[in-house]
């Protein structure tokens, strides 16, 4: 019965210690950037070039194609960033991405979905890694959020799991790259 309870407490101390080394290794990060794959329904935690943890995540209600306008339900593809940490979320926790791009700008001022004002109030935020107009015609409040991963169920923002999006807020650091790719 001794041996069992030292069997027992070994396993205990070797669980917490392999626990605390994960987590160490999710909160120090030096350059972390985040990946999302939406047909794999992934999104990838880096540190630098060395991945570190791919969390199961969903889309919104029409995932197919990049964001075009407000209200259509996709999820938008290209380069961004983090320009924002709400700790106060209708869902959660969630990260704000820096949509609309000057590459969306381009478009929809091409297709004169938006205004020359607003294609440089989107060029000048985004210039200066800041938050990007949220409510235009092609749409804005991109969001990597909590709420759960069973089905593509949001507006157009990235969801994961409350649990794994409180880690990944807790991880990256306003400024963080985030690379959405088909």
């Amino acid at each position: 019965m001794k041996s069992f309870k030292i069997s027992i407490l070994v396993l205990i101390i070797l669980t917490t210690s392999l626990m605390s080394q994960t987590k160490t290794q999710i909160s120090d990060l030096i350059s972390p950037n985040i990946v999302v794959r939406k047909a794999k329904r992934t999104l990838e935690l880096f540190d630098g070039n060395k991945l570190l943890k791919t969390y199961k995540m969903v889309l919104g209600f029409a995932p197919t194609g990049d964001k075009e306008v407000e209200g259509d339900g996709r999820t938008p593809e290209g380069e961004f960033y983090v320009f924002t940490k709400n700790a106060e979320s209708k869902f959660h926790v969630s990260l704000g991405i820096s949509y609309p791009a000057p590459d969306d700008a381009k478009r929809g001022l091409e297709k004169k979905l938006i205004t020359s004002e607003d294609a440089e109030e989107i060029r000048k935020a985004i210039a200066e890694m800041g938050m990007p107009p949220q409510k235009t015609a092609l749409g804005g409040e991109i969001y990597i959020h909590g709420g759960g991963t069973v089905n593509d169920w949001t507006e157009g923002c990235i969801a994961l799991k409350d649990v794994e999006i409180k880690e990944l807020f807790d991880a990256v650091p306003v400024g963080t790259k985030v690379r959405i790719l088909p």
